[in-house]
């Protein structure tokens, strides 16, 4: 017969009785396994398109998911999409540019259920998404996931699985809408010179799928793999190529490879390259021409260079339109107490606003690269010259290079 002091007991221990640390093993993988579906399901398979997944892996997914977070896939795809189209501008659904990063790192949720009640949002960037029968009858209609979740964490651990679901809960709000979304286009290092304000929170991380690398998904986003140098790790990309050994995913793209050799001109291989790896081709101008320049032009005794060598290269590297003004005002004064750091800065400028002409017909585009690349070896600063030179070898690697 079931009685009080039963009753006291089940709220003790559940149904498991586990200890404490299985409850803290238990918490670790059911954590994970949201963190897997976010970054392996809703970001690498849906809204990048980077792999094709078996309906074994996606359908249990999405179950956790609406369990777990109770977020709608084709809420997250849109928003996330919209991230990407109008990445660091006023219609970014979450940039702390914009919205200043307390805001997107403690109240990320808001600003997510704020655009997911966009309807324009929705209807210009879900295309692609699930719209089978339990989308539409259970995970979009009913936000019911994690009250089921809290029941269930009660029923398996006693009183103690309240603490044990809240922590589940809060898990993607605090790290994916806060620490990656915030973070990550805030502190942290670039691997490639984005035209946003993208960083690598750490090389590795064990607990953040992957995501942690947000610069390297920036510079290439339908890439399924997301460490792109030789000491970074992608646990994300551990666990698809696992499933693709098991038949249960099948990696469709990852990030193409740049070429480097050597050849006199300019060429269609060269156009290409220069578009398909653009964020490589300028991280390269960043680190060959303007670098070293700065490093000289310091070495110099210019006042207001020597004082802020370090600044002044992130200056002359970044983008502008994220400055603030007091940014902008040091910009200038490097820019004024230099000439030859000038003219590197607005050969910069140059070669990234052939990236705004994409539309421009082939030849019309190869015509000025080609003319770039003269009036570069013309213009008498060395490192230029050397990197116009260079840029005429750059290719994309062929699948069996």
């Amino acid at each position: 017969m079931f009685s009080l002091q039963n009753a006291l007991e089940f709220l003790q221990t559940g149904l498991t009785g586990a200890p404490w640390w299985a409850l803290l093993i238990i918490f670790v993988i059911a954590t994970q396994c949201t963190v897997w579906s976010v970054t392996l399901y809703l970001h690498r398979c849906m809204a990048h398109r980077g792999v094709d997944m078996h309906p074994l892996i996606t359908h249990p997914m999405r179950l956790w998911l609406w369990l777990s977070t109770g977020m709608v896939t084709k809420e997250w795809v849109a928003i996330h999409r919209k991230h990407h189209a109008r990445c660091e501008t006023e219609e970014d659904p979450h940039s702390p540019q914009t919205h200043g990063i307390a805001k997107v790192l403690f109240h990320g949720v808001t600003l997510y259920t704020r655009e997911a009640e966009n309807k324009e949002t929705l209807e210009k960037y879900s295309h692609g998404c699930p719209d089978d029968w339990v989308e539409r009858n259970l995970y979009s209609k009913f936000w019911i996931g994690p009250a089921l979740l809290l029941i269930l964490d009660v029923a398996l651990f006693g009183a103690i699985g309240i603490s044990f679901w809240a922590l589940q809960i809060i898990w993607i709000p605090l790290f994916a809408a806060g620490v990656i979304n915030g973070a990550g286009h805030y502190w942290g290092y670039r691997n490639f010179t984005t035209e946003d304000t993208s960083t690598n929170l750490v090389p590795w991380a064990l607990f953040l799928g992957g995501e942690e690398l947000h610069n390297n998904h920036h510079a290439f986003p339908s890439s399924a793999k997301f460490a792109l140098k030789k000491w970074e790790f992608d646990i994300g990309w551990m666990w698809l190529r696992t499933m693709e050994k098991l038949k249960l995913a099948r990696v469709r793209r990852v990030a193409p490879s740049l070429v480097r050799e050597p050849k006199d001109q300019v060429t269609v291989e060269t156009l290409k390259a220069v578009f398909t790896l653009r964020c490589q081709v300028m991280s390269d101008y960043c680190r060959n021409v303007i670098r070293p320049l700065v490093n000289e032009e310091a070495e110099r005794a210019r006042d207001q260079i020597g004082r802020m060598r370090r600044q002044a290269r992130r200056l002359l590297s970044s983008d502008a339109r994220f400055f603030c003004e007091k940014k902008r005002e040091r910009l200038t004064a490097v820019l004024n107490e230099s000439s030859v750091l000038a003219t590197a800065y607005e050969y910069r400028m140059r070669l990234q606003a052939l990236w705004d002409r994409s539309s421009t017909d082939p030849e019309t585009l190869l015509h000025s690269l080609k003319q770039w690349c003269r009036e570069a070896e013309a213009s008498g600063i060395e490192s230029l010259r050397e990197f116009s030179r260079a840029l005429a070898g750059y290719r994309v690697a062929s699948s069996a290079s």
